[in-house]
């Protein structure tokens, strides 16, 4: 069975709808798909409902925001009832985080000239996909390209919206405690995400991961996407060590970005795959 448990859609900062999504998931023989978007839970009833239609295997899926030793930390949740109390108001939260930073981020741009830029980003955001949620940095880049305020999106990153750049508007995200409680809570299986794209030192990746264990973290991201071969080695060392399960994803976010839906390196076949311990029913709930 091919898996992906970690996409994103419209509903965050993916370029293509749940049911676009999906639809180029089993394009690419993928039979166990898990969409996480960021902080949201927005897409996953049209997720669902695209991955029954097509007899694959549906996921409840999140990608939360959280703090750690001053550094923004990502916990991916997964196989939880849509209707988990302690992860909607946790969404809830987030979701009036993530406007205010929106916000701040066009205040900022319109000091330096670039005004408009909320609403030119949300009118981008719109043209994907309806979203109630807060347009992402994606959405700022795009705006400036369109703009003229820089040739193109890796420049936009690279002036004024990536790390340590006028739009890195940090949020008061909840701790790494704090989220992956709010997981457990809520009856899901929790995994940290992409622990090498973290600007940290191996020691300090160390203390991150038992941190993680020590909150009740219970599975390592060893495989992103295609990341360089010798650092799904170094997570397999880890995840070995540590005595958690393995979970692996493209985190694909659109045609031509950082890679197609359904690939990603293998995963060594000793380690103990997170998505064997999920239910193979989960209750049918609104969000």
């Amino acid at each position: 069975m091919n898996v992906d448990l970690h996409c994103h859609s419209t509903a965050s900062d993916g370029a293509l709808s749940p049911t676009v999504l999906v639809a180029r998931a089993h394009e690419h023989g993928v039979r166990m798909l898990s969409l996480t978007d960021h902080d949201t839970l927005e897409g996953q009833l049209e997720a669902r409902a695209a991955t029954q239609a097509l007899d694959m295997q549906w996921v409840s899926g999140i990608e939360l925001s959280c703090t750690w030793g001053g550094a923004t930390i990502h916990i991916l949740g997964y196989n939880f009832p849509l209707d988990a109390t302690p992860l909607q108001a946790a969404v809830e939260s987030l979701h009036r985080g993530r406007w205010l930073r929106s916000e701040e981020i066009d205040r900022r741009l319109a000091l330096k000239g670039m005004k408009g830029a909320l609403d030119g980003a949300r009118a981008i955001q719109q043209e994907l996909g309806d979203s109630g949620n807060a347009p992402a940095r994606p959405h700022f880049a795009e705006y400036l390209v369109r703009a003229g305020y820089v040739k193109d999106r890796a420049e936009a990153f690279r002036k004024w919206l990536g790390a340590g750049k006028l739009g890195d508007v940090k949020l008061h995200w909840p701790t790494l405690e704090e989220t992956v409680e709010t997981l457990r809570e809520s009856d899901a299986w929790v995994s940290l995400a992409h622990p090498m794209h973290y600007d940290l030192t191996r020691s300090k990746r160390r203390r991150l991961i038992a941190d993680y264990i020590q909150a009740g973290g219970q599975a390592l991201e060893v495989v992103n996407g295609m990341m360089p071969a010798e650092q799904v080695g170094t997570l397999s060392i880890l995840a070995r060590e540590f005595g958690l399960l393995a979970s692996a994803g493209s985190d694909f976010h659109g045609p031509g970005t950082w890679g197609e839906i359904g690939v990603y390196r293998p995963l060594p076949e000793d380690l103990p795959p997170l998505w064997r311990r999920f239910k193979h029913e989960q209750p049918i709930a609104a969000v």
